[in-house]
Order: C-alpha cells, then sequence, then structure tokens
C-alpha cells in the first residue's frame, strides 16, 4: 500500500504531463518565393520583374530543381553583348520604374534563344551526347530523305506549322536584329542555335520546370512520335508496357535523380525514355537516342544504323542491341528477349524482300523508261503510292513488332502494306505494257517551298 501511494505523486507528474495541449486555431500560410540566398542584383531583378510580368513562367521555375539550386534566370539566359541574339528590345525594361530594380545601372545583356551549348556549362555529358544523336541531327536526315522538302512540294507556311514544329529550323533574325517570326517560336529537336549548336532541351524539359518526370513520361515523346508515318506512342499504349504504365503509371517514382531511375523499384514496366535513354542495370544512361538501335526503321529500306546513308551512326549495332537487351533482361528473361528479336528480325526481312526492294526495283523502270517524271514529288499518283508503302504502312509494320503493338503491325502495317503494294503494281504494270506516261496533276496546291539546303548542318 506504502508503494501505491509512493507512485501517486509520479502518476500524477506523468499524468501531467501527457495531458493533451489546448487545441489551436489553423490559419492558412501564404505561398511565396522568398530570395534569402546570396545572388547578384539583375538575377534578382529578372525573378521579381517576371514574377509580376509572366507569373506562369516564375511560378515553373520557381518549382524547379533550377530555383532550388539557386540557378537562376541569368544562369541559362546572360549573354555577350557581341552575340548576334541579345536581345535589343529587353534593355527597355532596365528603365521602367515602375518595375523592381528598374534602372539601367542593372543592365545586362540576355538572350531568348537557349541552347545546348549554354545548357553544357552545367550538363556536359548529356549535351555532348544529344549532340551525336539523330534527335539533334534531324534537319539534315529531313532534308536527306524527304522530297516534300528537297522537290519543293509544300509551302514556306506548311512547314512552319508542321515540319519544322518537331524537327526544328535554323533561328534566324530580321533586319532589326530581332528574332524572325518565320523561324521562331522554335523549340525542334534539331534546330539550328545562333551559336552553331543543334537542338532545344526544352523540347523534352519544357521550360521552365525542366522537369525529370516529364521526360520519362511517354507523353513527352508522344509530342512528335505519333501518327499516321511514326505512330510510336500509340504502338507504346497499346503495347503490354503501355497497358502497364496506364493501370501503375500514378505509382512510379517519377521523380528518382538522374543515372538512379531503376525497373522493378521505381517503375514497373519501361517507357520510351527506360528503353532508349534511361539507365538500367550495367547499362549507363544516355541522350544518345541513336544508340541501342540494331535496325533503322525510319528509313525507306531496314538498314543497320550504321549503314543508314542520310545519317550513319557512329556505333556497332551488335553492341547496341546487348545493350538493350540488357535493359530488357531487367524485367524479361533470356529466352524471351531472345526470342522478341528473332521474330523482329524476320518482319524486317518480310518488309525489305517482300514489299520494298519489289517496288523500288518497279519505280525505277518507271523512271528509266520516262513514264514517271521525278524532277517532281507526289503531282504523280504513283509517286504517293510509293512514298506511302515505306513512310506510312511500311514504318508502322516495323515500328509495330519492334514495340510490341500486333494490331499496328498487322492491320495498320503488313495488311496496309498489301493493299497499296498491289495497287501500286497494277498502276505501274500498266504504264509499262501500254508505254503510257503517268498522268501528272497540273495544279499541284502549295508547291512553293525553297529546295535550298540549309547551310551549316550537314555532317562532314
Amino acid at each position: 500500500m506504502r508503494r501505491i501511494l509512493a507512485l501517486l505523486p509520479a502518476l500524477g507528474l506523468i499524468l501531467a504531463v501527457a495531458a493533451p495541449a489546448p487545441a489551436q486555431q489553423s490559419f492558412p500560410k501564404p505561398k511565396e518565393y522568398r530570395i534569402e540566398r546570396g545572388m547578384p542584383k539583375q538575377a534578382e531583378a529578372c525573378i521579381q520583374c517576371h514574377r509580376q510580368e509572366t507569373p506562369g513562367l516564375f511560378a515553373d521555375w520557381a518549382m524547379s530543381r533550377h530555383a532550388s539550386a539557386n540557378i537562376t534566370c541569368l544562369d541559362c539566359h546572360q549573354a555577350q553583348e557581341t552575340d548576334k541574339d541579345v536581345s535589343k528590345s529587353h534593355a527597355q525594361y532596365y528603365d521602367r520604374k515602375e518595375l523592381p530594380f528598374g534602372s539601367k545601372e542593372f543592365y545586362i545583356p540576355v538572350t531568348a534563344v537557349v541552347s545546348p551549348k549554354d545548357c553544357s556549362r552545367c550538363h556536359p555529358d548529356e549535351s555532348s551526347q544529344y549532340a551525336k544523336s539523330k534527335h539533334a541531327n534531324t534537319i539534315e536526315i529531313m532534308w536527306k530523305i524527304d522530297p516534300w522538302l528537297n522537290k519543293g512540294m509544300n509551302s514556306d507556311d506548311e512547314r512552319k506549322a508542321g515540319c519544322y514544329v518537331c524537327h526544328g529550323t535554323i533561328v534566324a533574325f530580321n533586319d532589326k536584329g530581332e528574332l524572325d517570326p518565320a523561324t521562331w517560336p522554335n523549340v525542334g529537336v534539331g534546330r539550328l542555335n545562333p551559336d552553331g549548336s543543334l537542338g532545344s532541351c526544352t523540347s523534352c524539359h519544357t521550360r521552365h520546370r525542366f522537369s525529370v518526370m516529364e521526360a520519362r513520361k511517354p507523353e513527352a515523346c508522344g509530342q512528335c512520335h505519333l501518327g499516321p508515318d511514326h505512330p510510336q506512342i500509340e504502338i507504346f499504349m497499346e503495347s503490354k508496357h503501355g497497358d502497364i504504365y496506364t493501370a501503375f503509371g500514378d505509382t512510379y517514382n517519377w521523380n528518382t535523380a538522374g543515372g538512379a531511375w531503376t525497373p522493378g523499384t521505381d517503375y514497373r514496366a519501361p517507357t520510351c525514355a527506360a528503353c532508349h535513354m534511361s539507365g538500367s542495370g550495367k547499362v549507363k544512361g544516355s541522350h544518345d537516342v541513336t544508340e541501342r538501335l540494331s535496325w533503322e526503321t525510319q528509313a525507306p529500306l531496314t538498314v543497320r544504323p550504321s549503314d543508314f546513308a542520310a545519317f550513319p551512326a557512329k556505333t556497332d549495332w551488335k553492341a547496341e542491341r546487348d545493350k538493350m537487351k540488357a535493359v530488357c533482361l531487367q524485367c524479361h528473361a533470356k529466352s524471351w528477349t531472345d526470342g522478341h528479336y528473332t521474330a523482329f528480325d524476320k518482319v524486317v526481312e518480310t518488309y525489305n524482300e517482300v514489299y520494298y526492294k519489289p517496288a523500288k526495283a518497279k519505280m525505277d523502270e518507271l523512271v528509266q523508261k520516262g513514264l514517271v517524271d521525278s524532277s517532281k514529288y507526289f503531282d504523280e499518283e504513283l509517286e504517293v503510292e510509293f512514298y506511302e508503302l515505306w513512310h506510312h504502312e511500311g514504318r508502322r509494320a516495323r515500328m509495330g513488332a519492334m514495340m510490341m503493338a500486333p494490331d499496328y503491325s498487322w492491320w495498320h502495317g503488313f495488311y496496309e502494306c498489301k493493299k497499296r503494294f498491289n495497287k501500286f503494281m497494277e498502276l505501274a504494270d500498266h504504264l509499262i505494257q501500254t508505254n503510257t506516261k503517268a498522268y501528272r496533276y497540273p495544279n499541284y496546291p502549295a508547291a512553293t517551298g525553297s529546295t535550298e539546303k540549309p547551310p551549316r548542318i550537314f555532317t562532314k
């Protein structure tokens, strides 16, 4: 009994300490970006001005890793006064007193065109890898294989609204030294920048968040890789990989640091980036999307990447196939992976030998006999039929097989190849048998584009 009484004071103390505190009222905490770390006054001026003038831009940057690392507007946009892309109109903002720090004493030259060369100051490996890729050199590839451009069969406006949005073009300036609206806005993956570098990192890591999460998701690639001629996003979404992404994508850890994104830990099934760019197992990550390819399936005749005449890859297809297989083996057995590649190789052989080579031989015969005029393109029906055989159906058959989308490989691919092939051969044989020239459309619309190849973009 004495022991119990002796414990009561202690118990009372415990009860007093453990008693719940009075409830406190909650007040909403205002969200704001506070500049607390050291930065140049000019950088602070940029932030304060854009905070008022372009709040969406500011909000994106404030939520970015750049902002967390104290990377400011000037770190990316600062230029030398002698640079041709210095924004001349931007100087006016340093003399507007109603804006924060509105004084010319804060003036510093800036440019709107941020290039991979600028990004290379902090991301040297990514920039050098990107420079070797098909993405960066896509203007060259486009001008070498696309008759729409090198035969002048579409207009400048059609090119700017369509082709150049994804591929890019040369960033130019008008007589006033301002960015030419004929070439700007421009975030094409292969644009030629005023500093001589190729490409735009914001094609995939959009301004001004520059999110690694965004670039890892298939929708980032689907901005350009879609449609009748290269429907990779549709193919991916049909595949088992896409099905798993649709079901479980909200559970993926998208924000893992670069080089650490791991299958089985951060994601269940790969996205485009996981297979073609991200590190996986012992395979290192790379911004060169030309790597890990063992066939060039965008080409009219499927060839090894090093034999792709428009842009020969400096890679060994066997070594690159081993890299891609190593990625596959993170989730699949060796027998599954080897079987998939065996089947894909047979698809390539079928397309090359059964469809493309006979059709190409027939087209060459028509041109040789003067029955089809090759000085222009698409103004004769047979040219359209042949083009779509490889550029549309042929690509879909091969890409669908590679990325495991049976509907695209068959119904949108080989099924359509058969229809196109039969029609093409029937029309061609009729012209040869009757020695008749192909009908030419007399008033082909909007065939006004320049056929002059852009300078300074072609490899030596």
